[in-house]
Protein backbone atom coordinates (compact mmCIF):
# COMPACT_ATOMS: atom_id res chain seq x y z
CA UNK A 1 0.00 0.00 0.00
CA UNK A 2 2.72 2.26 0.45
CA UNK A 3 4.75 2.39 -2.56
CA UNK A 4 1.23 2.82 -4.09
CA UNK A 5 0.86 5.82 -1.82
CA UNK A 6 4.19 7.01 -3.34
CA UNK A 7 3.96 7.03 -6.54
CA UNK A 8 0.50 8.49 -6.76
CA UNK A 9 1.62 11.13 -4.07
CA UNK A 10 4.75 11.60 -6.94
CA UNK A 11 2.50 11.70 -9.65
CA UNK A 12 0.33 14.68 -8.12
CA UNK A 13 3.61 16.51 -7.95
CA UNK A 14 3.21 17.26 -12.01
CA UNK A 15 0.22 18.80 -11.26
CA UNK A 16 1.49 21.39 -8.44
CA UNK A 17 3.11 24.05 -10.84
CA UNK A 18 -0.40 23.84 -12.21
CA UNK A 19 -2.16 24.87 -8.60
CA UNK A 20 0.34 26.99 -8.12
CA UNK A 21 -0.30 28.91 -11.38
CA UNK A 22 -3.98 29.08 -10.54
CA UNK A 23 -3.64 29.87 -6.85
CA UNK A 24 -1.03 32.38 -6.36
CA UNK A 25 -2.21 34.90 -8.53
CA UNK A 26 -5.46 34.45 -6.81
CA UNK A 27 -3.79 34.97 -4.07
CA UNK A 28 -2.40 38.28 -5.24
CA UNK A 29 -5.46 39.90 -6.15
CA UNK A 30 -6.98 38.82 -2.76
CA UNK A 31 -3.95 40.50 -0.90
CA UNK A 32 -4.27 43.14 -3.79
CA UNK A 33 -7.62 43.84 -3.46
CA UNK A 34 -8.26 43.37 0.31
CA UNK A 35 -5.27 46.49 0.56
CA UNK A 36 -6.91 48.74 -1.62
CA UNK A 37 -10.26 48.35 0.66
CA UNK A 38 -8.21 49.52 3.59
CA UNK A 39 -6.88 48.08 6.76
CA UNK A 40 -2.90 49.06 5.98
CA UNK A 41 -2.09 47.96 9.60
CA UNK A 42 0.23 45.19 10.46
CA UNK A 43 -2.37 43.36 12.12
CA UNK A 44 -5.07 43.04 8.67
CA UNK A 45 -2.20 42.62 6.68
CA UNK A 46 -1.07 39.32 8.95
CA UNK A 47 -4.62 37.89 9.16
CA UNK A 48 -4.68 38.30 5.26
CA UNK A 49 -1.84 36.11 4.17
CA UNK A 50 -3.25 32.42 5.74
CA UNK A 51 -6.73 33.30 3.71
CA UNK A 52 -3.89 33.83 0.49
CA UNK A 53 -2.09 30.37 1.65
CA UNK A 54 -5.93 29.03 1.63
CA UNK A 55 -6.58 30.37 -1.36
CA UNK A 56 -3.06 28.47 -3.07
CA UNK A 57 -3.83 25.31 -1.51
CA UNK A 58 -7.79 25.64 -2.65
CA UNK A 59 -6.51 26.18 -6.20
CA UNK A 60 -3.76 22.98 -5.91
CA UNK A 61 -6.77 20.88 -4.77
CA UNK A 62 -8.91 21.90 -7.29
CA UNK A 63 -6.81 20.86 -9.87
CA UNK A 64 -5.53 17.52 -8.42
CA UNK A 65 -9.26 16.72 -8.34
CA UNK A 66 -10.70 17.94 -10.63
CA UNK A 67 -8.52 19.51 -13.65
CA UNK A 68 -6.39 16.34 -13.86
CA UNK A 69 -8.27 13.94 -15.63
CA UNK A 70 -9.70 14.48 -18.64
CA UNK A 71 -13.33 14.57 -18.80
CA UNK A 72 -15.48 12.10 -19.68
CA UNK A 73 -12.55 10.32 -18.58
CA UNK A 74 -14.80 8.21 -15.90
CA UNK A 75 -18.85 8.10 -16.95
CA UNK A 76 -20.99 6.82 -14.49
CA UNK A 77 -19.13 6.69 -11.62
CA UNK A 78 -21.39 6.73 -8.50
CA UNK A 79 -21.05 4.38 -5.52
CA UNK A 80 -23.08 5.63 -2.81
CA UNK A 81 -22.07 1.84 -0.45
CA UNK A 82 -20.68 3.21 2.78
CA UNK A 83 -16.90 1.75 3.04
CA UNK A 84 -16.62 0.21 -0.01
CA UNK A 85 -13.41 0.73 -0.61
CA UNK A 86 -11.95 -0.39 1.88
CA UNK A 87 -9.86 -3.59 1.99
CA UNK A 88 -10.59 -4.69 -1.24
CA UNK A 89 -6.80 -4.48 -2.43
CA UNK A 90 -3.63 -2.59 -1.46
CA UNK A 91 -4.97 0.24 -4.45
CA UNK A 92 -7.93 0.95 -2.81
CA UNK A 93 -6.35 1.14 0.68
CA UNK A 94 -4.18 3.46 -0.92
CA UNK A 95 -6.88 5.33 -1.98
CA UNK A 96 -8.95 5.85 1.24
CA UNK A 97 -5.54 6.80 2.87
CA UNK A 98 -4.47 9.39 -0.10
CA UNK A 99 -8.02 10.84 0.22
CA UNK A 100 -7.34 11.66 4.19
CA UNK A 101 -4.31 13.28 3.37
CA UNK A 102 -5.62 15.27 0.41
CA UNK A 103 -7.61 17.20 3.52
CA UNK A 104 -5.61 17.40 6.40
CA UNK A 105 -3.83 20.64 5.35
CA UNK A 106 -7.51 21.80 4.56
CA UNK A 107 -8.44 21.12 7.98
CA UNK A 108 -5.61 23.21 9.42
CA UNK A 109 -5.59 25.99 6.51
CA UNK A 110 -9.41 26.33 6.81
CA UNK A 111 -8.72 26.99 10.71
CA UNK A 112 -5.54 29.20 10.07
CA UNK A 113 -7.62 31.41 7.71
CA UNK A 114 -10.94 31.77 8.98
CA UNK A 115 -12.07 32.73 12.59
CA UNK A 116 -15.53 30.90 12.13
CA UNK A 117 -13.78 27.98 10.81
CA UNK A 118 -11.99 27.78 14.48
CA UNK A 119 -14.39 26.01 16.28
CA UNK A 120 -14.42 21.79 15.35
CA UNK A 121 -17.84 21.58 14.02
CA UNK A 122 -17.46 24.60 11.73
CA UNK A 123 -14.00 23.42 10.25
CA UNK A 124 -15.36 19.93 9.48
CA UNK A 125 -18.97 20.58 7.68
CA UNK A 126 -16.97 23.58 5.38
CA UNK A 127 -14.49 20.80 4.49
CA UNK A 128 -18.15 18.30 3.87
CA UNK A 129 -19.24 20.89 1.81
CA UNK A 130 -16.14 21.15 0.02
CA UNK A 131 -15.86 17.37 -0.01
CA UNK A 132 -19.52 17.12 -1.73
CA UNK A 133 -18.68 20.29 -3.96
CA UNK A 134 -15.65 18.16 -5.67
CA UNK A 135 -17.80 15.04 -5.90
CA UNK A 136 -20.52 16.72 -7.35
CA UNK A 137 -18.08 18.69 -10.05
CA UNK A 138 -16.88 15.05 -10.36
CA UNK A 139 -19.69 13.31 -11.44
CA UNK A 140 -21.09 16.26 -13.55
CA UNK A 141 -17.32 16.34 -15.85
CA UNK A 142 -17.55 12.64 -15.76
CA UNK A 143 -13.95 13.55 -14.26
CA UNK A 144 -13.92 11.20 -11.33
CA UNK A 145 -16.31 8.79 -9.30
CA UNK A 146 -18.79 10.38 -6.86
CA UNK A 147 -17.99 8.21 -3.52
CA UNK A 148 -19.44 8.79 -0.31
CA UNK A 149 -16.02 7.11 0.81
CA UNK A 150 -14.22 10.03 -0.28
CA UNK A 151 -16.77 12.76 1.14
CA UNK A 152 -16.10 10.64 4.87
CA UNK A 153 -12.17 10.15 4.14
CA UNK A 154 -11.97 13.83 3.29
CA UNK A 155 -14.12 14.64 6.50
CA UNK A 156 -11.73 13.06 8.36
CA UNK A 157 -8.95 14.66 6.68
CA UNK A 158 -9.84 18.19 7.62
CA UNK A 159 -10.82 16.70 11.04
CA UNK A 160 -7.28 15.43 12.04
CA UNK A 161 -6.25 19.17 10.10
CA UNK A 162 -8.33 20.73 12.64
CA UNK A 163 -6.60 19.00 15.35
CA UNK A 164 -3.33 19.77 14.16
CA UNK A 165 -4.42 23.23 14.22
CA UNK A 166 -4.94 23.39 17.98
CA UNK A 167 -1.31 23.60 19.10
CA UNK A 168 -0.70 26.69 16.81
CA UNK A 169 -4.08 28.27 18.44
CA UNK A 170 -2.71 27.29 21.68
CA UNK A 171 0.53 28.71 20.96
CA UNK A 172 -0.88 32.00 19.21
CA UNK A 173 -2.81 32.51 22.49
Amino acid sequence: MIKYICADLLAAMEYLPYGLALGIPVALLFLWVSRRKGGRGEKEGAARFPVAVYAVYFAILLVITFFSRESGSRRGGMDLELLSTWGINDRNNAYVVENVLLFVPYGFLCSWAFPWARNFFACTLFGAATSVLVECLQLVTARGYFQIDDILTNILGTAVGFLLYLPVRGRRN
